[in-house]
């Protein structure tokens, strides 16, 4: 299966046996996932997307795995059906490298908003790599528009990898980092069947995003899923959460083979802009952003949570996700 492949690494400093490109699937004005294949035979998928109608030299979005899998084994994420291990250093910088080597040669990336997400396969907190990744990619990239992103569900024995987050990003991007706690429910027993593993608790997760947010930086996101049936009390959150520091995103459940097992739907659905709870949410004086994004991105299995590799091997389609091409990358792959 892998001797023919393209290449996902560049520079001197990494071996060139770390990642094989194995097939592709998407589009290039909207999402393109790629499925590759690590030097110890592991498959990991990776993301490029831009935001219609916004051209790429405005803002354009790396969506990077972190893991083989994912213990987390959160109810509505298929990239939990399996863990098989932290991914390297050079393994999550091949992801970069190629991406950027597909677009932009020499490394030189002219892109007002430039994001790298550290949010496709795999919990990053649970991967010290992530940090060392961090400190590299400003030496590795003239990239001026530069902005990681990490989103997290705060996984509880992972303090010293926040502790050198907040370190990192007070040395490398002060003003030009977001940071994104995965919620999805005030309700604990709800949210503990959601996401079931040990995690911070709304004070911790409160403490430490007092202190990651100082003058000039953005803000930090607390991330709701909206499922039906997952209640968010405006309430709740104005004990914990001051508006002056963290804004809350609304969005869908993916359209995902564990989602559809565990008979979980989302309270977003297109074509619906108002939701009671939102508008109860800015009364409490959070600032909410309702974020959708291209449906297109469901088809094509780009957005956060969907795992195109469980497609491949159950050989099924899911109604509203994973239908892109997928033939051509079945076949691509096998």
């Amino acid at each position: 299966m892998c001797n023919e492949g393209e290449r996902g690494m560049q520079g001197n400093d990494m071996k060139d046996t770390a990642m094989i490109v194995l097939a592709k699937t998407g589009r290039e004005d909207v999402a393109t996932v790629y499925l590759a294949e690590t030097a110890d035979g592991g498959w990991i998928e990776f993301v490029e997307s831009v935001q219609p109608p916004i051209p790429r030299r405005r803002k354009w979005v790396l969506i990077l795995s972190t893991l083989h899998g994912c213990p987390g084994g959160c109810r509505f994420c298929d990239a939990g059906s399996f863990y098989r291990g932290r991914l390297t250093r050079d393994e999550i910088l091949a992801q970069v490298d190629y991406m950027v080597g597909r677009r932009f040669g020499d490394r030189k990336v002219p892109v007002e908003k430039f994001k790298v997400q550290f949010a496709r396969m795999g919990e990053p907190a649970f991967n010290g790599a992530v940090i060392e990744v961090l400190e590299e990619l400003p030496r590795r990239l003239d990239a001026p528009g530069l902005m990681p992103a990490v989103s997290t569900v705060a996984p509880r024995g992972t303090e010293d990898f926040f502790e050198r987050l907040l370190e990192i990003k007070r040395e490398h991007y002060n003003g030009r980092f977001q940071l994104q706690f995965s919620i999805h429910t005030t309700d604990v027993d709800l949210g503990n069947w959601l996401m079931p593993l040990e995690r911070w608790d709304s004070e911790r997760i409160a403490q430490y995003g007092e202190r990651w947010f100082e003058e000039g930086d953005r803000k930090v996101t607390l991330n709701f899923a909206l499922a039906e049936g997952m209640p968010v009390s405006p309430e709740v959150l104005r004990r914990h959460f001051s508006p002056d520091i963290f804004i809350l995103k609304m969005t869908p459940i993916n359209p995902t083979f564990r989602a559809r097992e565990n008979g979980i739907a989302s309270h977003i659905v297109p074509g619906r802009e108002r939701y009671d709870v939102i508008e109860a949410l800015r009364a409490q004086g959070y600032e909410v952003i309702l974020s959708i994004g291209e449906l297109e991105e469901n088809h094509i299995g780009s957005n956060c949570g969907q795992y195109v590799t469980s497609h491949i091997a159950r050989g099924e389609c899911l109604e509203g996700g994973y239908t892109y091409e997928a033939r051509e990358v079945i076949a691509e792959v096998r």
